[in-house]
């Protein structure tokens, strides 16, 4: 007889797709896992160690939050939100850059903080930081041209279209974490750890990383899991074509806070994947529950 899956296993299965996940009581060490070690794709989640090297820099004095920035319309990378999505060139802050970068996922104040910061530097950090299966390889606009010169199309709505198409999806590099923004699950819990415990910069940085990842505004993936008005969810998402993630932090009325990390990947290549957003909610709240028996 074959063993009973693992319960955060079976939430994947259910719902159709490959999964990935590490959850980690931050002030015990008590974890759960499911091929936590194992390269995955980040795709947007890539953010969070960009947004704690500008938070480094600025304590260095290497730059000012405050520096405003002007971002026109000719050299925007693309996307579905903020900056991305507007028509008309902008000024903003560093630190209001970051914001959009964290609360909707804007790919265009992302590529804008990379630039000034230096992915270098980036992966300087997470050396130091001992994360050293995670590294940030390029920016969303040379992200987004592998992705249609993969494809074989000019722009992104072909993009779109094309990736219906399971043998153009196959030949994508953006979904090869050996070519693409990668980390493994673990690693991201251990990065998420360090923010929650001011370990991994100054205290009033870690501070207003948390905040940002508090603002983020999708409610489908994590956060449905916990739909509950005295559980906090912080996160950063990440999406590409067959692929759903997220990565953030619950926390419980209780003083239980909870690192964790999702990473999916479809058969499907269907552009909507309600049943992947919501199995990284299950499998989070899964993998949680499981800890928090133990109080």
């Amino acid at each position: 007889m074959n063993p009973a899956p693992n319960p955060v296993e079976r939430v994947f299965r259910n719902a159709g797709v490959s999964g990935w996940l590490h959850a980690v009581d931050i002030d015990s060490g008590r974890e759960v896992g499911l091929r936590a070690d194992e390269p995955v794709v980040l795709a947007s989640v890539f953010k969070v160690p960009l947004l704690l090297e500008l938070h480094r820099q600025a304590e260095r004095g290497l730059l000012d939050l405050a520096e405003r920035v002007r971002v026109t319309s000719a050299d925007r990378t693309g996307g579905g939100t903020g900056l991305a999505a507007m028509l008309d060139d902008a000024t903003l802050s560093l630190r209001d850059l970051a914001y959009l970068m964290m609360a909707v996922s804007d790919n265009a104040a992302a590529d804008v903080l990379l630039a000034r910061v230096g992915r270098e530097s980036v992966n300087a950090l997470l050396d130091g930081l001992g994360l050293t299966a995670t590294r940030v390889v390029h920016d969303c606009r040379d992200m987004l041209t592998s992705l249609w010169v993969d494809a074989g199309v000019a722009d992104q709505a072909a993009v779109t279209q094309a990736c219906a198409d399971p043998e153009v999806v196959a030949r994508l590099r953006a979904l090869d974490p050996a070519r693409s923004n990668r980390s493994t699950p673990r690693e991201m819990t251990r990065l998420l750890a360090m923010i929650w415990r001011d370990e991994a910069a100054g205290e009033a940085s870690c501070a207003a990383i948390r905040r940002l990842m508090a603002l983020q505004v999708w409610p489908h993936r994590l956060a449905s899991g916990f739909p509950f008005d005295d559980v906090a969810v912080s996160g950063k998402t990440g999406t590409l074509p067959t692929l759903r993630n997220e990565v953030g932090v619950v926390e419980y009325p209780d003083g239980g806070r909870y690192a964790v990390a999702v990473f999916t990947r479809s058969l499907s290549t269907a552009q909507n994947q309600p049943r992947a957003d919501a199995a990284i909610g299950t499998a989070a709240r899964t993998a949680i529950d499981q800890l928090r028996t133990h109080i």
